[in-house]
């Protein structure tokens, strides 16, 4: 059968992107490899601009269940210090992309989980191609000493008191951070960025997060290091391209930085509305220009947002900064105001569906 429109990747960028499209009047296929519910290395927290994309979208009721966040914990060492959110939930991913999906098949896409796609074949039975396969998908070079990911989760009857609803605990170290929050079924979702060779002289993920949550005096989960950790490649990475002749990336794929707090949600779901209505003239009839069209709205999306991520993660890199900014929040919390205002504000969507 043929299709409008193929998109390959059904993580929250794949799903918000396909039922756009399906809501434009395109047919549209949405791929997976994997089958769902799944668990994927993500800190699990959707801030206020996320939240803003979906409500534009009709799609604030995906969240339903999740936890509202009231705060993040900073610790560096034995110092730590709290800063106040002004919107945000944690949902796990198992929670949030199978509702998604089941979004984009009620607005008639075909959906096809544990299925393998490569782009050549996809665009000989599409007009065009939407490629939102993460971080497995993005071929760019990583930037130099870009950190990998790791997450697990630590099921709700071992999870330690002090990891209380509605805060994001974010634990730094000498070799990374470790983020820690409880999603919709008290389960807490364990995701963190280290340097590669930590986690090798560690010995593994696990041991590693264990090593930086010690440093901060914070409570380590039972068996924390044998849990079923799930790694990714570099995080920081820029895509060699956003597009070509019928096809585009978006999300992942389309350049990560390391992210914060809820920052890597709220880029997928804003460059899906970005690309949605550029994607859907492509497959109504194909011009060279809305590469160029679409490479300018991902700008406009998410490009500041990007650099703002760049600028704290190297905060974060350097212990010295680190522990001068924890105990400079610590003494006046409204420093973060900034930095957290420009991160929950929503994004800018020019042309994107109302």
């Amino acid at each position: 059968m043929r299709f409008d429109a193929v998109v390959i990747g059904a993580g929250p960028a794949g799903a918000v992107c396909a039922r756009e499209l399906a809501r434009g009047g395109a047919r549209v296929l949405l791929l997976d490899r994997a089958h769902f519910p799944r668990p994927k290395v993500c800190g699990c927290c959707v801030n206020g601009s996320a939240i803003g994309t979906l409500s534009r979208l009709g799609l604030s009721h995906v969240l339903a269940k999740a936890v509202p966040l009231r705060e993040v914990k900073l610790a560096r060492g034995t110092r730590s210090a709290t800063v106040s959110l002004p919107a945000g939930v944690a949902l796990s991913r198992e929670a949030f992309d199978t509702a998604l999906i089941a979004e984009a098949v009620r607005e008639g896409v075909t959906f096809r989980p544990g299925t393998s796609a490569k782009l050549s074949e996809e665009l000989e039975r599409a007009n065009a191609v939407v490629v939102a396969t993460g971080l497995v998908g993005n071929d760019g070079t990583p930037e130099p000493g870009s950190r990998i990911g790791a997450g697990a989760q630590v099921p709700a009857g071992c999870v330690p008191a002090f990891y209380a609803n509605g805060t994001i605990f974010m634990a730094t170290g000498r070799g990374g951070y470790v983020g820690l929050v409880r999603v919709e079924d008290d389960r807490l979702d364990v995701a963190a960025a280290f340097d590669a060779h930590f986690v090798r002289a560690s010995g593994s993920p696990g041991a590693a997060a264990e090593t930086v949550l010690r440093e901060t005096g914070w409570p380590v989960p039972s068996n924390l290091a044998e849990l079923n950790w799930k790694g990714t490649p570099a995080l920081t990475r820029r895509a060699k391209q956003l597009g070509g002749e019928r096809w585009f990336a978006v999300g992942d794929a389309a350049g990560y930085v390391e992210p914060f707090t809820g920052e890597g949600m709220a880029w997928a779901v804003a460059s899906a509305a970005a690309l949605a209505p550029i994607a859907l003239r492509a497959a109504q009839k194909w011009e060279p220009r809305l590469v160029h069209e679409w490479e300018a709205a991902h700008r406009r999306a998410i490009g500041a947002r990007q650099r703002t991520c760049k600028l704290v993660s190297r905060v974060l890199r350097s212990p010295a900064l680190t522990a001068l900014a924890v105990r400079a929040l610590g003494i006046v919390p409204a420093l973060a105001r900034p930095v957290v205002s420009r991160l929950n504000r929503p994004p800018v969507l020019t042309g994107a569906p109302a």
